[in-house]
Order: structure tokens, then sequence, then C-alpha cells
């Protein structure tokens, strides 16, 4: 079994930086990819950026591609999303999650991914 905390939303205004934070507990294999997903209201949830927690791989949407950096801390089981340069269009709450094996066909996509933390809200401002 697997929880994920996250920390670190709040609200800012338009151009700022937020930095995220998922702390995972449990069993963590190096196998597993761990990822940042977001929902606005009346959206669908959707991937912003993943990583192979047992490498470098890095995966991320293509509108926030530049402007997030997603990292890890193996020893302290932490993950993390750099936001920088924050639109509106970024407000939504920010979900950490975790696959169960390396098997995850497609990085981006909800379906591999079987722990989830409860979210935290990034609100930006214009």
């Amino acid at each position: 079994q697997v929880q994920l905390v996250e920390s670190g939303g709040g609200s800012v205004q338009a151009g700022g930086s937020l930095r995220l934070s998922c702390a995972a507990s449990g069993y963590i294999s190096s196998s597993y990819y761990m990822g940042w997903f977001r929902q606005a209201p009346g959206k669908e949830r959707e991937g912003v950026a993943t990583i192979y927690f047992g490498g470098d791989n890095t995966y991320y949407a293509d509108s926030v591609r530049g402007r997030f950096t997603i990292s890890k801390d193996n020893a302290k089981y932490t993950l993390y999303l750099q936001m920088n340069s924050l639109k509106p269009e970024d407000t939504a709450m920010y979900y950490c999650a975790s696959s169960t094996n390396m098997f995850v066909r497609k990085k981006l996509e909800t379906y591999d991914y079987k722990y989830w933390g409860q979210g935290t809200q990034v609100t930006v401002s214009s």
C-alpha cells in the first residue's frame, strides 16, 4: 500500500511560481512511475508531468513544457513540481499519483496510476 500526501498549493498571481511536494509512504519501487495530474472544475483529470522513479526519464504535457519541472528525491520518497510562469489556466486541483509497476504505456494518462493523493489546490489570478 502506498500513501501520497501533497502540499505546497496556494494562490498566486499570473507569472508567479509555486513548488508542490508529494510525500510518499509505504512501498515505492524504483520501477514505478510517479507524476502530477490536475483537474479543473468541469474538466477531466489530465496529466501534467511524470517521472520514472528509478531513473531520470520525464514526460510533460505540451501546455506546461518549459514552465514546469518535475523532480524527485529517492532517499526521501518525495516528488516535486516546480511551477513557474503560472497562468490562470493552470488553476486546478493538483494530484500526485503512482503506478504499481513499470508498464505504464501512456505516461500522462491516468489509467495506469493506481495510487492517488488527496490533492492540493492551485489558483492563479490574472
